[in-house]
């Protein structure tokens, strides 16, 4: 099947592959999905906790800061396999979109615990931002700062320990943590499409003593910018791995699903579409290579398009793919027991957080013409 081909001369993409491998054998996906779906889409600490014992949950952070002090190749590799086997765990905010963040915080006390509480599986730190929305307002008060405003479409956001906040002072865009029991924070939760619980946090005046602040609207920005970038290649590389394994999935049953006293899998118009949904994943996954090239090359304009554009070939692939799987297993695709259906409502899940395809491709040819810089 399908699947990203990156130089691996140490064998660190195979034992991150494998690891995985082993892990689903002691938490099956599908199951751990639909337990989540009856817990009211709560996240499952043991599960979080083998995660981060794995390394899997600080493998972005530095070594200084407790985390395994890898990069975006084991990264994404690490994501498709998550893909592949349906574990639905929040590792694209609360472990990617954190670590970057707090990779490149401000060292301190507060950065410091974080860090390792996050890489030990102890700390939960979610991001509270919702991307074009009004922001977070920071008002400066008694050597601190008072919070207002809230944040959309917020994963485990009552497993949280802490949220990570981006919030918006008289200077710019800062970072900042908050506890996440403290006065002044409510939340809010639905259930999203595959299980998960999806929440709106809300702060009204909530006080955020000084040593909580991460980074000031110098770098913030900055490092909002990169945090965004390596969760969206996260995502892509996850959504490659669960177009891969749907179509695994679609091609096993072809062979097994007998009409007409033949497999299904030998009528050459099945077969057309295994092709065309072969042809999707291929695609995906090496546009998720190619950002992964791109990022780790000098040119920021090139990776951001790069990017833009593996998650949004990753996030159409797998909605395609994986809807025309639960259409070639015909009506038992459409049953809760088939876990052909989960595949699907992962993709949606993870295609709608930093961008749906056509808000990407939108963005892309911005970027590329030249109005997102302002080129004539």
């Amino acid at each position: 099947m399908p699947e990203l081909l990156l130089d691996d001369p140490d064998g660190t993409l195979v034992m991150l592959r494998d690891s995985v491998t082993g892990f689903a054998a002691r938490f099956p996906g599908a199951k751990a999905l639909r337990e989540k779906r009856g817990r009211g889409g709560t996240m499952d600490p043991l599960i979080w906790s083998a995660m981060a014992e794995a390394g899997w949950i600080g493998l972005l952070l530095p070594e200084e800061c407790g985390g395994a002090g890898l990069g975006l190749r084991e990264q994404a590799v690490l994501s498709e396999a998550l893909g592949r086997a349906l574990i639905a765990e929040p590792t694209g905010t609360a472990s990617v979109f954190a670590a970057t963040l707090l990779g490149g915080a401000s060292p301190g006390a507060e950065r410091s615990r974080l860090a390792a509480g996050v890489a030990g599986g102890e700390i939960v730190a979610v991001p509270a931002w919702t991307p074009g929305a009004k922001p977070i307002v920071a008002r400066n008060v008694d050597g601190g700062v008072a919070l207002s405003g809230e944040t959309r479409f917020v994963e485990a956001a009552r497993a949280a320990t802490d949220f990570l906040v981006v919030a918006q002072d008289a200077d710019g865009v800062i970072l900042l943590s908050v506890a996440a029991d403290a006065d002044g924070v409510t939340i809010s939760e639905q259930a999203g499409v595959d299980g998960g619980a999806i929440a709106t946090v809300s702060f009204s005046d909530c006080a955020v003593p000084a040593d909580r602040m991460l980074s000031r609207a110098n770098r913030s920005q900055d490092l909002l910018r990169q945090a965004i970038l390596h969760t969206r290649l996260a995502l892509a590389a996850e959504l490659t791995g669960v177009a891969s394994k749907a179509l695994e999935l679609t091609i096993a049953y072809a062979s097994d699903r007998v009409q007409f006293s033949k497999p299904i899998g030998s009528f050459q118009a099945i077969q057309h579409r295994l092709v065309d949904m072969w042809i999707e994943a291929q695609l995906a996954a090496a546009a998720v290579v190619n950002a992964i090239d791109a990022l780790q090359g000098d040119d920021d304009d090139t990776a951001e398009l790069a990017v833009l554009a593996a998650k949004a070939r990753a996030g159409e692939a797998a909605f395609s793919i994986c809807r025309r799987a639960v259409h070639l297993h015909g009506a038992m695709g459409y049953t809760d027991e088939c876990d052909i259906g989960l595949y699907l409502k992962r993709a949606i899940n993870l295609n709608a957080m930093l961008g749906q395809p056509e808000q990407l491709r939108l963005e892309f040819v911005e970027r590329e013409s030249g109005y997102g810089r302002g080129r004539t």
